[in-house]
């Protein structure tokens, strides 16, 4: 289902509503607007009609319109509209005027004795008005018609003047709301942007302090949450402090009672099978701390960062690293320079233990190792660098996760050692990069595996 957005959601909650109402307020403005000023134009064919029925004589019992043509004149001109009128006589004979000018509809009522209408004539729409004469003891009637193009004109003003209004005033309400649910959605973006700028092993409770009341329970809700996340590591530490020691203790037992026995004297073949058994037991204690040390940079269970430099760590741990190599007459080197990062040390520790470790393990003998820190502009980097068969392009990913060896590998390792170094770089916001040693070639192409850090 696609992700909603509370934003979104609360604008098509409240703009529709606002819409409606603006557009009922146009309408609330323009229908009033339009009633006057059709009276006022109906009122200007009235009196035209009144004026007409001045004119009208009775003579011998016939009834004749004596209008000036200055006056039809007069009475035609407009600047939108055509003026047109006729006289009716007492039955509704016609007595002068514009031949076929629809009258009144017989339904319709007079107001103040008057009748307005519409209908149509000359194929146009007109509005007309009939207007009651006397006609000496008779009564004639007067109609009176025009075009309604100023009256279009008319509506089309007022609907213009009443709209721009209400235009301008949904664009300022828009600009309102947006903004107005742009800031009062500002405490959820604040909350957002604090549990992002956490680091994964950053289980403290969040500060409700400054947070409106509605966002209050989502906040106990993730303290909540955190805090049973934050028991559970505590758990798991307890649980790994506990079996490393009940696994450690033993192995270094039966490392240390193998490597006696090797030192007596022995037949060939248990010799050989109690070396079998010392290799065994050496590669039981790696995979131990390693599947320890894996547990513990896993999200959560970090916790013991400080300022550290990644040069002092190397020189800490450089003799171990140094009998390792010779053991395997490897020429390990080292290129250490000022690198300040902020970090767990013992997991730092781990991931150079295992770096090297590796280097050593699938470097060919008289190969060339070299530890490097340093800085690089703003970012730390420690890496190492050996001159061995290097790692496959298409591989180079692969051997970071769990368990995977580059088939065809010698040795017996377990997989573990980069996945181990990716989790800890991970944890310390750190990337991890793979490539072929400076100056490899494709017989020899050489490994390097560089860890940069964010600016410390």
């Amino acid at each position: 289902m696609a992700a909603r957005s509370l934003r979104a959601h609360l604008l098509r909650m409240l703009l529709p509503p606002i819409a409606a109402l603006l557009v009922l307020g146009a309408l609330v403005a323009y229908y009033p607007s339009i009633e006057p000023a059709t009276t006022a134009y109906d009122q200007g064919l009235i009196d035209a009609g009144i004026s007409l029925g001045t004119y009208i004589h009775t003579e011998g019992g016939r009834y004749r319109l004596e209008l000036p043509s200055a006056v039809d004149q007069v009475l035609r001109r407009d600047s939108y509209d055509s003026v047109y009128y006729r006289v009716l006589g007492p039955d509704g004979e016609p007595i002068a005027g514009d031949e076929g000018l629809p009258g009144p509809p017989p339904d319709r009522e007079a107001r103040d004795g008057f009748v307005s209408y519409d209908t149509a004539y000359k194929g146009q729409k007109i509005r007309a008005v009939a207007v009651p004469a006397k006609c000496g003891d008779a009564a004639c009637s007067v109609v009176v018609a025009e075009t309604t193009v100023k009256r279009r004109r008319m509506a089309r003003d007022i609907l213009f003047s009443s709209l721009l209004p209400e235009i301008m005033i949904a664009f300022a309400t828009l600009v309102i709301v947006w903004f107005g649910v742009k800031r009062g959605l500002g405490p959820l973006a604040r909350l957002s942007d604090e549990i992002k700028a956490r680091s994964p092993g950053d289980l403290r409770p969040i500060d409700a302090a400054g947070t409106p009341e509605e966002t209050r329970p989502l906040v106990s809700a993730l303290n909540g949450l955190l805090d049973e996340v934050a028991q559970a590591s505590r758990n798991q530490q307890r649980f790994l402090a506990n079996a490393a020691h009940q696994l450690r203790t033993p192995l270094a037992g039966l490392q240390a009672h193998t490597e006696l026995a090797l030192a007596k004297s022995l037949p060939a073949e248990v010799r050989a099978e109690l070396e079998q058994v010392h290799q065994s037991t050496i590669r039981t204690a790696r995979l131990a701390n390693q599947l320890l040390a894996l547990a513990r940079a896993e999200p959560g269970a970090r916790g013991n960062a400080a300022e550290l430099n990644l040069k002092a760590l190397a020189e800490s741990e450089a003799d171990g690293w140094v009998h390792q190599a010779l053991a395997r007459d490897v020429d390990l080197g080292f290129e250490l320079d000022w690198a300040p990062v902020h970090g767990d040390a013992f997991l730092l520790r781990e991931a150079l233990a295992n770096l090297v470790h590796n280097a050593i393990e699938y470097s060919p003998r008289g190969a060339r190792i070299t530890v490097r820190t340093g800085r690089n502009g703003s970012h730390s980097y420690l890496e190492v660098e050996d001159d061995g068969p290097g790692i496959p392009l298409p591989e180079r990913e692969r051997v970071l996760e769990r368990f995977y060896r580059v088939p065809g590998t010698p040795g017996t390792g377990s997989g573990l050692g980069l996945a181990i170094v990716r989790e800890i770089a991970a944890g310390h916001g750190a990337s991890i990069s793979i490539t072929d040693a400076t100056g490899g070639s494709s017989a020899t192409r050489g490994c390097r595996v560089a860890i940069t850090f964010p600016h410390g």
